[in-house]
């Protein structure tokens, strides 16, 4: 293999782009790497910003942690089959190793993505992943949940592509007097339930106002057309009222793995052991 070949081969590995692209860049640019490194940055940006307007319906989300903190990231591209690419899967890697190392956990997407690491701002690393797999990316959400106070963190991923990055992530946290094996399993279990039963709030105290209001007008224009005698419209209310929390509040829930008892009865009864309070969750759904 030639010096030139062997040139355009170091380029590809180091860029990603294609071979005609890596060729036209070598001969612009004297067959130097480095310039011609910087010469198709400045083509991917190009590319990068023409994509940067279409739609990103697919993707993943990823879960990293260490001893201070938990991260959720969800970054979206346009195709499924993007979003199963080994270099996209790592790239998310490398994106979730940076939120682990950020101070601020209530850090905004805008500002995440204006900070540096390794020298580069971590927007730049989009350009690059963009031009490498020809579709536009965005980060969409960024969640960090401190590992404080003791507490016990869960985990879950469903419809995984790797170990940590799937369609759907859950992160509990919880207190507890002594975590073993039997706290742990029930923080997996429970991690699982709320995959499955997606629930909006932990408790009823937690649901947002607004929702259970718009949920009790509903319910009750739906009763007085129904023609039911005034003296039992309550009751009927407060029948369908049980009903939208046992779909929506997790601890309201039925259990998916004991149907006849409810996540809190389940809490309860764990609880007569050793004492297990869920302090909060987060769950993140691909596009919901």
């Amino acid at each position: 293999m030639n010096n030139i070949m062997v040139n355009v081969k170091n380029l590809r590995d180091m860029t990603g782009a294609g071979f005609l692209d890596c060729q036209k860049a070598l001969e612009a640019n004297d067959q130097s790497i480095e310039k011609s490194i910087v010469y198709l940055r400045k083509k991917g940006l190009a590319k990068a910003n023409k994509k940067s307007s279409r739609q990103t319906n697919e993707g993943a989300i990823g879960l990293y942690s260490n001893e201070a903190k938990t991260v959720l990231i969800q970054i979206n591209t346009e195709t499924d089959f993007a979003a199963k690419n080994e270099v996209f899967l790592n790239f998310m890697n490398e994106i979730g190793g940076f939120a682990l190392e950020v101070d601020n956990i209530n850090i905004s997407l805008e500002s995440f993505v204006k900070l540096s690491f390794r020298n580069k701002i971590i927007s730049e690393y989009f350009t690059d992943i963009i031009t490498k797999i020809g579709e536009n990316i965005i980060l969409s959400q960024l969640i960090i949940v401190p590992n404080n106070d003791g507490c016990m963190i869960s985990t879950y991923i469903h419809n995984a592509y790797k170990k940590n990055i799937g369609k759907i992530a859950v992160v509990l946290k919880s207190k507890i007097n002594e975590i073993d094996e039997e706290s742990k399993i029930l923080g997996k279990n429970l991690c699982m339930h709320i995959a499955a039963s997606k629930p909006f709030a932990l408790s009823i105290e937690k649901l947002n106002k607004n929702l259970i209001k718009k949920e009790r007008e509903i319910q009750i224009e739906t009763i007085k057309s129904s023609g039911k005698p005034n003296n039992i419209l309550e009751k009927i209310l407060e029948g369908k009222m049980k009903k939208f929390y046992s779909d929506s509040v997790l601890l309201e829930q039925p259990y998916i793995l004991d149907l006849d008892k409810t996540v809190k009865q389940i809490i309860t009864e764990f609880s007569k052991i050793n004492n297990f309070e869920i302090i909060d969750y987060k769950l993140i759904v691909l596009n919901s």
